[in-house]
């Protein structure tokens, strides 16, 4: 999903903490995805968000109710 991401020209910033991770985001670089693939991967796309649906004017409204606290904490 990375490589296709980039290959979109869409900024990506996989988290991760384990360093197999790491490694695997990282190694997306060294190789491209042909059109039919990106085309595969694009078709996944079911215009279905799985997290919330944001056109539910109840969720458009507690959406609208948070407030960031402005604190940023560095690690």
């Amino acid at each position: 999903m990375l490589r296709w991401l980039i290959q979109r020209g869409v900024v990506a910033i996989p988290k991760s903490v384990r360093p197999e991770r790491m490694a695997e985001n990282i190694a997306v670089f060294d190789f491209e995805l042909n059109g039919d693939q990106m085309a595969a991967i694009a078709a996944l796309d079911s215009g279905v968000s799985l997290f919330m649906d944001h056109h539910d004017p109840r969720i458009v409204s507690w959406l609208a109710s948070k407030r960031l606290s402005g604190h940023i904490e560095v690690h």
